[in-house]
């Protein structure tokens, strides 16, 4: 058994082209970050991120692609998500309200109102959890 089939798995988004767009991202180095709402993780009934936590990226059909190492985890309203942190994305945002933005659509889509509840809507004082990583050779 490989070591990546013993990891536990981290998914990117929801299966389909925009997974495997930022599956791609990681993949050259141009990501290095990711957000998620507080919310998810407490819908979900899951530990947020640790720094040394170690995962594997499943692709858009399942299989064990990579894995990735934590390397930095902040908690921060979404008013205050810095610059650095969006461009680290590797989305091809320039700006933070540019990062919002894309963020927002993805936030408040059907997939994620089914999973936080309808009446759920993101505002500047919502809570993020900012996560770095890199990829463990």
């Amino acid at each position: 058994m490989e070591m990546n089939d013993k990891l536990p798995i981290i998914e990117f988004a929801f299966p389909g082209p925009l997974r495997d767009s930022l599956i791609a991202a990681i993949e050259t180095g141009a990501k290095t970050s990711t957000s998620t709402l507080l919310r998810q993780y407490e819908v979900g009934n899951e530990a947020l991120p640790a720094v040394g936590d170690t995962g594997c990226v499943v692709g858009s059909d399942g299989e064990r692609l990579f894995a990735l190492q934590t390397t930095g985890v902040d908690v921060v309203r979404l008013a205050d998500v810095p610059l650095d942190h969006a461009l680290a994305e590797g989305e091809g945002d320039t700006s933070v309200a540019q990062w919002r933005a894309g963020h927002m659509d993805f936030w408040t889509s059907a997939e994620i109102r089914a999973e936080l509840g309808a009446e759920f809507e993101p505002d500047d004082d919502t809570l993020v959890v900012l996560e770095r990583f890199a990829v463990v050779p």
